[in-house]
């Protein structure tokens, strides 16, 4: 549900914020509690995630690359940080718990947003003793804190977040399935409620930044790890635009772009935060963006970081800076100027 701010939003009647807002972008920790775990919780499809991890994947990821990385966040201070997902490996209630604490020592729930990935969604849960515990970092503004439909992703999501001049459009893409698949969807509800919020952020002038965790293009991951509804979502932003997409689930460094009626829509996804790897372009990596709104549009100036593991800390690996036009005005119906800006 889109909340009901947002459905008939308060206004000051004073332009939307103009300063430069700095959006660090991280994704696919894979917190684990292997030591934890009992034979109880190794039913059905955990079993197999559990056995990945002993045989490979846990040889992959580096709780010490998460300390480095908080280390490096206290230095560049970004305004706000997104996670995109697959923050838990076997969705179990002690990663959940666990997981809490890690974002608590990121920041706020006001600081940081949180999407689920597939592996926070491994196999069916009980929401009180798993997403329960993220509910504040999931939730959009102004959502009522004692509603009981914040237990259930189809309300929550797609969130809204305003920071500032940019709008944090939060999607769920993560949804249970098979063995051996690790597929996403986003459902026609949550599609028809996104295309709402890209309409009408775009008409207040937001620079729209949209979070999921499935790459988006076609081709991006496997077969078996696609989003399966991604032509639906394609058809969507081709119709209404947004400004920058970031997802992770592919585990490297990717960037490609969707057609819109603005032009070239950026698409980029980072690799696991926590990775260890030799291959550089899986090697953990976050992204910082430094979104100042000028007459024309926005201008970004994206700072890549890297983990460096002779240093053991995160460094500089590369910068750039590149524009956004506002939206065409006759692409969206009831476009006006610089806009209102919505009370948080």
């Amino acid at each position: 549900m889109i909340s009901k701010k947002f459905d008939a939003p308060h206004t000051t009647g004073e332009p939307a914020a103009q300063g430069t807002v700095t959006l660090a972008h991280l994704s696919d920790p894979h917190i684990s509690c292997m030591n934890e775990i009992t034979g109880r919780d190794l039913a059905g499809k955990r079993l197999l995630g559990y056995l990945r991890w002993k045989l490979q994947r846990g040889a992959e990821h580096g709780e010490h690359v998460l300390a480095a990385l908080q280390t490096d966040l206290a230095l560049t201070e970004p305004d706000h940080i997104a996670v995109t997902g697959d923050v838990t490996h076997l969705s179990l209630p002690a990663e959940f718990k666990k997981t809490k604490q890690w974002l608590q020592s990121l920041g706020t729930p006001s600081r940081v947003t949180v999407i689920p990935g597939n592996h926070d969604a491994y196999v069916k849960t009980s929401w009180r003793q798993t997403m329960a515990h993220w509910t504040d970092y999931m939730l959009p503004d102004n959502f009522p804190r004692d509603n009981h439909s914040a237990e259930d992703m189809n309300t929550i999501f797609p969130c809204l977040r305003i920071r500032g001049c940019v709008a944090i459009i939060g999607v769920c893409s993560a949804r249970p399935s098979a063995p051996h698949l690790a597929v996403g969807s986003i459902g026609a509800g949550q599609l028809q409620k996104l295309a709402k919020i890209l309409s009408q952020t775009a008409r207040e002038r937001f620079y729209r930044v949209v979070l999921i965790h499935h790459p988006p293009v076609s081709g991006s991951v496997s077969w078996r790890k696609r989003l399966t509804d991604a032509a639906a979502l394609q058809s969507l932003l081709t119709r209404y635009g947004a400004e920058l997409i970031l997802h992770g689930h592919a585990h490297r460094t990717l960037r490609r772009s969707l057609q819109t009626p603005d032009g070239n829509l950026p698409v980029v996804g980072v690799p696991s935060i926590s990775a260890l790897s030799r291959k550089p372009e899986r090697r953990a990596r976050y992204y910082i963006y430094r979104i100042t709104p000028v007459e024309t549009g926005w201008e970004v100036r994206l700072e890549v970081r890297i983990y460096s593991p002779d240093d053991n800390r995160f460094i500089r690996e590369s910068e750039q800076q590149f524009s956004h036009p506002v939206p065409k005005s006759e692409q969206i119906p009831g476009s006006r100027g610089p806009g209102t800006a919505y009370a948080l």
